[in-house]
């Protein structure tokens, strides 16, 4: 007997407009816009990704978008920073 999963019921147009989607390189320039700025594991963690696919996105996606991010090392581990002024 095969049957079919029960989905999910719809959201409400007004559930859907409450939750907004925040992506995931959203939630990397939030991380990066703290004034002590942000580790490499902090960053695996929030977005999932691996580290290169980290060190791309700040290289690439947000460099395109206009942000300057800033790396130097505090207290001998490396942390990553948006520069205010350096765009958007």
């Amino acid at each position: 007997m095969n049957t079919m999963p029960k989905s999910k019921p719809l959201k409400t147009a007004a559930e859907a407009e409450t939750t907004p989607r925040v992506s995931k390189l959203g939630q990397l320039t939030f991380l990066l816009r703290d004034p002590g700025g942000v580790s490499m594991p902090a960053m695996i963690a929030a977005t999932g990704w691996q580290a290169h696919s980290v060190r791309g996105a700040l290289a690439g996606a947000l460099k395109r978008k206009g942000h300057k991010v800033l790396s130097e090392k505090v207290e001998g581990e490396r942390r990553w920073r948006i520069v205010e002024g350096g765009g958007q």
